[in-house]
């Protein structure tokens, strides 16, 4: 069906139906636009609740995301950023794809219009005109043939009547020739100005006219078709992205089947370990005999002692067990000491590997700082080499202090990981509880892991009055028999043993293993005969014998 033959009388119809169209057209892109911009800004939502839940750098909150939990959780925000990155990939694409290739196409689409309606126009005018002249044309030859027939009429007349001259006759007869020929050319005229529109009118309603509709007919559809690709892009931009948002919900149903409860539950343990063990049991004080009362090793009781005289019968004792003592208030000191042993041990080990990495940011910072001053030496007109110098000398001032305070803080880290009992190593085996703080540790409060530290008295004044009783354990292991060797052991670093009762040891040095690591960081040793006590594990490699491993 061809609009140029069945609407050849629809011009005007035509021309508010095709302007309808582009209406239409537009209409679309106005939605798509609008649907591009929520896609925008629920992007934009979708990161800010991203970011405004993500941990905070050197925080409280961002230590929290060492549970699985929680790297689940920021697993999951990490997603929804991409997942909000999908939403911004359909605005981009949707702008690129349809409403900027439609509102292209729509310009396209109103000069085509334009210009098939004013060529049609033109033809409608020049059938118009052609009419109105053959009008004209027909007009005159009908009042000429009226001129002739009055001419005739009058001739007739005049040649009847007798009284008339024969001059007047010949003159009404003349008149009557001359209008009949008048009338004759009209009648030439209009025949072929009337042969002339036929033809042309044939021309425009057959020819000229289904041409031009015809061409506003494949505008039109070209139209619909362009629509509807446009509305098959609409659905191809979301779906090309399902993928992405589909790997995004696989992340955060993976990060979620990641979570693990009993590894949460050993962080915790970690997190929270003071490194003391629980208190053993109190022995009975009998205050009906005037007997000695003592504090039992497997105790950890922070009972007070003079040292000259014990405590008088019916005084209360001002120590308390450490699981009950509050924690002093305030910053807490430089070296961590009013923490736990095993939390001290971590904040100092965080704190050294801080200052390590200053450290070496400074090294950095003066490597750089040296090569651009040999380039300014070697290529004066680049630079002045002397500009660097005060740089450099601020940089080795900043490594110096920096190196003095990692070293300050690697001797408290050392005396928390290598700090060994005062008493005896055989005393060290038998008691399988911490001993009362001696009037050394009290000096380097807290850095002892084998007790409660001071921090946690509520009158540390006091602890300078405290002196471990000599126990007897102390004279009945003095001469006990050496203990067998389980295994050997490689050095893998050299230690210098500068405590009491630990070994120095030499890099790639052979030595048999007497004692494993009880879990406080420290494997007993021998050399030969003489010479034993501890290094720290970390720094030896540990060969057990296959039967010592079964005993």
């Amino acid at each position: 069906m061809s609009w140029g033959t069945e609407l050849w009388d629809q011009f005007d119809n035509l021309e508010k139906h095709t302007q309808w169209g582009i209406d239409v057209l537009e209409k679309y892109i106005k939605f798509v636009k609008e649907r591009t911009e929520i896609e925008i800004s629920y992007a934009k939502q979708l990161r800010n609740l991203s970011k405004k839940y993500q941990p905070k750098k050197n925080s409280k909150e961002e230590e929290e995301y060492k549970y699985t939990s929680c790297k689940a959780f920021l697993a999951t925000l990490n997603e929804m950023n991409d997942y909000a990155g999908q939403h911004e990939v359909i605005s981009e694409n949707m702008t690129s794809q349809i409403t900027a290739e439609l509102a292209r196409f729509v310009q396209e689409l109103k000069q085509e219009r334009k210009s098939h309606f004013h060529d049609g126009r033109k033809a409608q005018q020049y059938i118009e005109t052609f009419w109105k002249q053959l009008e004209a044309s027909k007009r005159r030859f009908e009042r000429d043939c009226k001129e002739a027939d009055r001419a005739q009429q009058y001739f007739e007349k005049m040649d009847a009547d007798i009284n008339v001259t024969k001059a007047d006759v010949e003159k009404a007869r003349q008149q009557a020739q001359i209008r009949h020929q008048m009338a004759e050319d009209s009648k030439a005229e209009y025949s072929s100005i009337l042969q002339k529109f036929n033809h042309d009118q044939r021309e425009h309603y057959h020819t000229h006219i289904p041409n031009i509709f015809q061409k506003i007919q494949e505008m039109e559809e070209r139209r619909i078709v362009r629509i509807g690709e446009c509305m098959k892009t609409y659905a191809e931009v979301d779906r090309q992205v399902i993928p992405i948002i589909g790997k995004c919900l696989d992340g955060i149903t993976k990060a979620a089947e990641s979570i693990d409860q009993k590894n949460d539950s050993l962080l915790v343990i970690e997190a929270f370990k003071s490194g003391f063990e629980p208190p053993g049991d109190i022995d009975f004080e009998d205050f009906t005999q005037p007997m000695k009362r003592t504090v039992s090793e497997s105790s950890l009781s922070n009972s007070r002692w003079d040292g000259k005289s014990e405590p008088k019968p019916g005084s209360k004792s001002k120590g308390k067990l450490w699981p009950f003592i509050k924690k002093n208030k305030g910053g807490g000191p430089e070296d961590f000491s009013n923490l736990p042993p095993e939390q001290r041990r971590k904040k100092l080990q965080q704190k050294v590997d801080e200052l390590n990495k200053e450290i070496q940011k400074e090294m950095d910072q003066r490597d750089a700082l040296t090569k651009m001053k040999d380039v300014y030496i070697k290529n004066p007109q680049m630079g002045d080499a002397a500009s660097v110098d005060h740089k450099l000398t601020e940089l080795g001032q900043n490594m110096e202090k920096l190196q003095l305070e990692a070293q300050k803080f690697e001797g408290w880290l050392a005396e928390v990981e290598g700090r060994l009992p005062v008493r005896t190593e055989q005393s060290r085996r038998q008691s399988g509880m911490y001993d009362t703080q001696n009037t050394s540790a009290v000096n380097n409060c807290a850095q002892d892991r084998e007790s409660p530290d001071g921090s946690y008295t509520e009158e540390p004044s006091q602890e300078s009055e405290m002196k471990v009783p000599v126990t007897e354990f102390d004279d009945e292991f003095d001469d006990e028999e050496p203990l067998p060797t389980i295994g050997t052991c490689k050095a893998l670093y050299t230690f210098e043993g500068q405590n009491e009762g630990t070994i120095s040891v030499m890099e790639g040095e052979m030595l048999y293993v007497i004692e494993e690591d009880k879990g406080d960081g420290w494997t007993r040793i021998r050399r030969n005969e003489d010479e034993e006590g501890y290094v720290p594990t970390s720094y030896v490699e540990v060969y057990l014998d296959k039967n010592a491993k079964d005993s």
